[in-house]
């Protein structure tokens, strides 16, 4: 099959994907779980270890220096490329659930109270799912469900019931990390603002497919992890609009975070520092921002639109299968399939399909509501991006014939 993006050779930059798994060529459909690295990121840590490593901010010495302006030169370039307004609305986290319990935290624990009322999806990550659960219990906060549909999709007529005057914050998925589910979460942010209802986006499944603009979506908080884009792990993003972040106060306590300290008290630094106690990943913020001048190379529309071509390719050639089930068939999809194979159970056929060198998830995949919804404990999943192949599906469809062959 022809291809829009070159993909033989983008395939060159990624070193594990040239390897073997029992003796056969690695094919690598994990991706929803994390993406593997280019060269160009690795290198750029690398580069960090050998030329600049050291602890960044009141440094005067050259090396700190270095650092410092290498690591707040990756904080404008995330600015730019979620288009944030203010290069300070960007908090260094750890990641997606590190920047959902901030903002549970600072914003959950300090502004609702008992009574007021939290809405979430039953097809959270449940990263974004126990947070707001543990902030109900403590807090006697009720916490309300947008249902799916049969087709994976949030019910967005099922939303608008559950808004009311007690609404306070609306913490939702952009894309399902099980389901591949894409939301229209500018319709559901818009709606929740009528409301003057706070929204917060967990955007781990999203950034990695498709340009972010949040000044348009016009979200509170949005949240993503770098090592789902091809950066490292240990490093992710939040957002969140100045007014709110300015309110809140610090999630931890420590160097960096603060102003003045004395035996009297301690008042805090400025955003964003205020949230960044202690020393930072600055390798994977490093790498993070290596791995998004990597992705807008290449362009996030030729992306897209490959992508879309392999789960097209994918989903035709697995409905081929007799006694195989797609759970998630929404229209609007991420380059993602969940299924399952017959009667089998998803763990033993994920095993076999491991032997001969493909790589899938298999499991409730940390979202077990919406799995609980189709009365399901797990499902197999095969996660696409730009350096996959049509062959390496292929691959896939001939693994789950012999597992089907094996079973009979």
């Amino acid at each position: 099959m022809a291809s829009s993006l070159d993909v033989k050779n983008i395939r060159k930059d990624f070193p594990a994907l040239h390897q073997e798994i029992y003796g056969k060529p690695l094919v690598y459909f994990d991706n929803a779980a994390t993406t593997q690295k280019p060269r160009q990121v690795i290198e750029r840590m690398i580069k960090y270890y050998e030329e600049e490593n050291c602890n960044i901010h009141r440094g005067v010495h050259y090396l700190s220096q270095k650092a410092t302006e290498a690591f707040e030169n990756a904080r404008r370039n995330i600015q730019q490329f979620i288009n944030a307004k203010e290069t300070h609305e960007i908090i260094f986290t750890k990641g997606t659930t590190d920047s959902v319990n901030l903002v549970k935290t600072s914003f959950g624990e300090e502004f609702l109270q008992a009574g007021d009322e939290v809405i979430v999806s039953v097809a959270e990550h449940h990263s974004n799912f126990v947070p707001w659960q543990v902030l109900s219990e403590k807090k006697n906060i009720p916490l309300r469900i947008i249902p799916v549909n049969d087709k994976g999709e949030l019910i967005f007529e099922e939303f608008e019931k559950l808004l009311n005057e007690k609404t306070k914050l609306l913490a939702i998925t952009h894309t399902s990390n099980t389901l591949g589910s894409i939301v229209d979460i500018k319709k559901f942010i818009d709606k929740a603002h009528e409301h003057d209802v706070v929204v917060l986006i967990d955007g781990a499944q999203a950034v990695m497919h498709k340009q972010l603009d949040v000044q348009e979506l016009d979200c509170d908080f949005y949240c993503f992890s770098g090592h789902k884009m091809y950066a490292p792990m240990g490093g992710g993003i939040l957002y969140g609009k100045e007014k709110l972040l300015e309110k809140m106060p610090p999630f931890q306590y420590g160097g960096e975070m603060v102003d003045q300290v004395t035996i009297k008290g301690t008042s805090f630094n400025e955003l964003p520092f205020k949230f960044e106690a202690g020393t930072p990943n600055v390798e994977a913020i490093l790498g993070l921002d290596e791995a998004i001048k990597y992705l807008q190379n290449i362009g996030f529309d030729n992306i897209a639109k490959y992508e879309k071509r392999l789960l097209d390719y994918a989903t035709e050639k697995l409905l081929k299968i007799e006694g195989l089930r797609i759970l998630g068939t929404s229209e609007n999809k991420a380059s993602l399939i969940s299924f399952l194979i017959g009667d089998i159970h998803p763990y033993d056929a994920g095993t076999i399909i491991d032997k001969m060198g493909i790589a899938v998830r298999t499991g409730h995949h940390c979202a077990q509501p919406v799995l609980d919804h189709f009365e399901v404990p797990g499902t197999i999943r095969a996660s696409m991006v730009f350096y996959n192949t049509f062959e390496e599906i292929d691959r896939l469809v001939e693994a789950i014939m012999q597992v089907k062959k094996m079973f009979e």
